[in-house]
């Protein structure tokens, strides 16, 4: 058999992992997949992985890839690690890649999607994938302060970078929120993301749009480099939808 690189879209349901990323005392995606990988007689240390989402956080768009033994079809390799995988995971396609792709650093954009509703009374079945806010925001608020993020700022009043002395500059392709039926949907794609910076862009977005907040809030933040309003939009209102190499 000859060793090949093969790429895997994954999603998970992200409400019963501690984040991607391997931990040796903790249950995460990576840990899972890897698991399931060494059924189908993978030998490798480590996966490779397009970025690590947070505890709580869901994808629809995770790219990974692995360098793997198989004799059998692309089918079969899919079939194969969804039979292995446990019921909050699921690899949606497989495909084989270059020697040297790498899901990390070929990417060109991510897009999160951050889902909200609004009503003043819990909703036990919609809260494991939303989250709840009240009274409304008002949708024009919020799309005319999501504009200051456009383009390449820092960003480090809006999270940390994901390596030590990393930095803390990216780059903003679109930020906009959208009513789809009852939901409130922030779609952000950027060229890559800070640790926590999609949470709290949304916590200040909402502040903004509940009137809590200036509308030149973000803008003053990026200038500054200094964030005034603390706390997290919550991570299971946040999906991985996609990672784009074009």
């Amino acid at each position: 058999m000859v060793t090949a690189h093969y790429k895997v879209i994954l999603s998970y349901n992200g409400s019963e992992f501690a984040g991607f990323q391997r931990q040796e005392s903790a249950r995460t995606v990576q840990g899972e997949f890897e698991v399931a990988l060494r059924q189908v007689g993978w030998q490798g240390k480590s996966i490779h992985a397009a970025g690590r989402t947070d505890a709580g956080v869901h994808a629809r768009g995770q790219v990974v890839s692995f360098h793997l033994e198989w004799a059998h079809s692309m089918d079969d390799l899919l079939n194969a690690l969804n039979y292995y995988l446990p019921r909050d995971v699921a690899a949606q396609s497989v495909s084989q890649v270059n020697a040297d792709f790498h899901p990390r650093y070929d990417a060109k954009s991510r897009r999160y999607r951050y889902h909200c509703f609004c009503q003043p009374v819990r909703d036990p079945l919609r809260e494991g994938f939303a989250w709840r806010t009240w009274p409304a925001p008002n949708l024009e608020r919020m799309n005319a302060a999501a504009q200051a993020l456009i383009g390449s700022h820092d960003f480090k009043a809006f999270g940390s970078p994901t390596t030590d002395n990393g930095v803390t500059v990216r780059e903003v392709f679109s930020a906009q929120w959208q009513i789809a039926g009852d939901e409130y949907q922030f779609d952000i794609i950027a060229n890559a993301f800070l640790y926590h910076m999609v949470r709290r862009i949304v916590q200040v977005l909402v502040s903004i749009g509940q009137d809590h907040a200036p509308v030149n809030l973000i803008r003053e933040c990026l200038e500054s480099g200094d964030m005034a309003i603390t706390g997290l939009a919550p991570a299971k209102g946040l999906v991985l939808q996609e990672v784009r190499y074009t």
